[in-house]
C-alpha cells in the first residue's frame, strides 16, 4: 500500500486498555477509544477492509487470567468509533486471530481450548474447532488454507487443524514450550519460538520433524512474536526479555538484532519500514529495512501491543 493510499495507523494500547489513532505521517496520536471490557489484546485489519477487530482477552496475562473476556470488539476505521461487540460465550480468553479462505474469522479462546468462528457478516460464532489445549494462544493458517495451526505454549506442542474438515488431526510435541508462531510463505516451514532458549524451531510441515535449530545472534533471553513481512522476505522475531528486535532473510543465513525499547511485542511492516510496538515504555521503534538501522521511534499510550496501518 502506498503512502498516498494510507489512511491511517491503529494501535492496541493493551497496557492502557485502549485503541488509538496515529496521524500516519507525523505519528501524533489523533484518537482515543477508551470504552472497551478489560483488556484488549491483538489487531486484525482485513486487507481492504474498512473495519479493526480487537479481541477483549481478560484482565489478566496468558496462564494467569481468572477474568477471560468473550468478546471481539468491532471498531470502524472511517468513523474511528468502537461499533459493537461479537459475544463469543461461550468461548473465553480470545486471542490470536486471522481470516481464513472461506472468509470467516479464526481465533484462539485459549481458556476454552478452542478456535472459534465468526461469521463477520452476522457478527456472530458460527462453530468452534476443538486444539486439545487451554494453552492454544497464537495461531498461523497455511497459505493455501489448508491447514491452521496454534503454538500452545506451556504444553510444547503444536495443534494440526485439518481447516476444510474443521478437526484436530494431530499435535506435534516440541522440545520445549512455545511463545509464538509463523509459518513460511510457501507453507512449507513452521516457524516455533522456544519460550525457554533464544532460538528458533524450523519445523517441516509435512513430516513435523524439527529440521533446524536456529539461535538468535545477540538476544540474551528467549524471544516472543514471529512475524513475515508481506513480501515473505523478512522475518521478524521479539524479545519481550531482551529488549531487541531481530531481523532474518527468507532462508535464515543472516541475521540482524537491534535494540528497540522496553518489552517489544509485536510490529507492523509498511513502505520500506518496520514499525515495532513496546509496551513496556510506550514507545514504538522505527526499523528502516534498507539500512536494517532504527532511523526513530515515538511514543503512543502507555504501551502498544501491536498496531497496523490502513
Amino acid at each position: 500500500m502506498s503512502k498516498s493510499a494510507i489512511r491511517g495507523l491503529i494501535a492496541v494500547d493493551k497496557m492502557g486498555g485502549k485503541v488509538l489513532f496515529l496521524n500516519p505521517e507525523s505519528y501524533a496520536t489523533t484518537d482515543v477509544l477508551d470504552d472497551f471490557e478489560p483488556l484488549p489484546h491483538e489487531l486484525l485489519v482485513p486487507p481492504q477492509c474498512s473495519t479493526a477487530y480487537v479481541p477483549i482477552y481478560g484482565d489478566g496475562i496468558h496462564g494467569r487470567n481468572p477474568n477471560p473476556g468473550h468478546l471481539l470488539s468491532v471498531v470502524d476505521l472511517m468513523t474511528r468509533r468502537h461499533v459493537a461487540d461479537i459475544d463469543l460465550s461461550p468461548y473465553v480468553a480470545p486471542h490470536g486471530l486471522q481470516i481464513g479462505p472461506d472468509g470467516l474469522l479464526y481465533i484462539t479462546c485459549e481458556n476454552s481450548s478452542v478456535v472459534a468462528l465468526v461469521d463477520l457478516a452476522e457478527n456472530r460464532v458460527v462453530g468452534a474447532i476443538e486444539t486439545g489445549s487451554a494453552n492454544s494462544h497464537r495461531l498461523a493458517i497455511a497459505p493455501d488454507g489448508r491447514w491452521l495451526y496454534t503454538e500452545n505454549e506451556q504444553d510444547a506442542s503444536i495443534s494440526v487443524i485439518d481447516l476444510p474438515g474443521r478437526k484436530l488431526v494431530r499435535q506435534v510435541a516440541t522440545p520445549r514450550p512455545l511463545a509464538g508462531l509463523a509459518i513460511s510463505p510457501d507453507g512449507k516451514l513452521l516457524v516455533a519460538v522456544d519460550d525457554e532458549e533464544p532460538t528458533l524451531l524450523l519445523i517441516d510441515s509435512s513430516s513435523f520433524t524439527v529440521v533446524k535449530t536456529v539461535p538468535l545472534k545477540g538476544v540474551p533471553e528467549p524471544a516472543q512474536i514471529a512475524r513475515y513481512s508481506p513480501d515473505g522476505q523478512t522475518l521478524l522475531v521479539t524479545s519481550l526479555r531482551s529488549a531487541t528486535a531481530t531481523l532474518i532473510d527468507s532462508k535464515f543465513s543472516r541475521q540482524t538484532t537491534l535494540a528497540v525499547g522496553k518489552q517489544p511485542m509485536d510490529g507492523a511492516f509498511h513502505d520500506g519500514e518496520l514499525f515495532v510496538a513496546c509496551q513496556g515504555d510506550g514507545s514504538i521503534h522505527v526499523i528502516d529495512l534498507a539500512t536494517l538501522r532504527v532511523s526513530h521511534r515515538f511514543e503512543a499510550g502507555v504501551g502498544c501491543e501491536t498496531l497496523a496501518f490502513f
